[in-house]
């Protein structure tokens, strides 16, 4: 599927369903894309190029497509109002209304100040300015779920209402995918466990000033970052993220490949971005990949 901007599908007619018509669902405006390029793209600044589309199966395999044809430069923003074949971490499908949340992707290249073994570190980067820009622009406490869930509390009750996804993408690039629920109803939830901005009590739902504080607090991060040389102790990125971790402090039970787990206190996360986890034999064991569940004290 070929996206197309979403400027350039103005037509349609209310109540076809959300996908043909930019008005069809009042309470769902689409973005502006021109406002968007206004607020963002600047001489010197980090967003270079910022794209909206009305309807692509996955911006992050797009964008990952462009990069390896050489055909998107550092600092590429991809915007889709609605997304057919979403995915997040092992390979996990969504699919959400069009216009109730922020699907992006954006292309970063470290480049060679960067270690590649600090890379790590750039989902949890993102999943730190998310948070921050989201506190700024919707007023929500947004909490992270190692490694990449963004959560937030409805009804006194934690949920997921986005998450993050990095992929490798060419030569020295790294796409990162985000995911936000922000519109998204009671009825409309993919599961009871699953929450959004509005459930949350967002002073504001408007998606283009949300998209602009995210973007603008990941600018801020990444460049934090890459002045430290991806050293995220120096960039006060590892403390920030610590500090608004909802894992940390919690026993947990790491899903690990292999079909094994382990089960354990989350103390701390490390210098290459990993969870350490304290077992009951008295031995911190960091883990860098693997699915977290977090247990409900006995």
């Amino acid at each position: 599927m070929t996206p197309r901007d979403a400027a350039d599908d103005s037509h349609g007619t209310p109540g076809d369903s959300g996908r043909s018509g930019r008005w069809s669902d009042l309470d769902r405006p689409p973005l502006n894309a021109a406002a968007l390029r206004r607020g963002l793209v600047r001489d010197g600044g980090l967003w270079t190029r910022v794209e909206v589309v009305q309807r692509t199966g996955s911006t992050n395999a797009d964008l990952v497509a462009r990069a390896a044809a050489g055909e998107a430069a550092e600092g590429t923003v991809l915007v889709a109002e609605e997304q057919t074949a979403a995915r997040g971490r092992l390979d996990r499908r969504w699919t959400a209304p069009a216009r109730s949340g922020l699907f992006f992707s954006v292309l970063l290249r470290p480049g060679d100040g960067v270690p590649v073994a600090r890379w790590g570190w750039l989902p949890l980067l993102t999943g730190v300015a998310v948070a921050t820009g989201l506190a700024r622009a919707a007023g929500v406490d947004t909490a992270l779920k190692w490694p990449n869930d963004l959560l937030v509390t409805v009804d006194g009750e934690e949920r997921k209402a986005g998450g993050i996804l990095a992929e490798g993408a060419g030569d020295g690039g790294v796409v990162i995918g985000v995911g936000i629920n922000v519109t998204l109803r009671q009825d409309e939830l993919p599961v009871p466990q699953a929450g959004s901005l509005a459930l949350a009590g967002a002073v504001s739902t408007d998606r283009d000033p949300l998209l602009r504080a995210v973007l603008r607090s990941l600018e801020e991060w990444y460049s934090r970052w890459r002045a430290a040389d991806g050293d995220p102790a120096a960039a006060g990125l590892q403390e920030t993220y610590a500090a608004g971790c909802a894992t940390l402090g919690r026993t947990v039970r790491a899903e690990l490949p292999g079909d094994r787990s382990l089960v354990g206190e989350a103390v701390a996360v490390d210098g290459d971005g990993r969870l350490v986890l304290a077992t009951r034999d008295g031995v911190q064991q960091p883990v860098g990949a693997g699915d977290i569940v977090h247990l409900r004290p006995a």
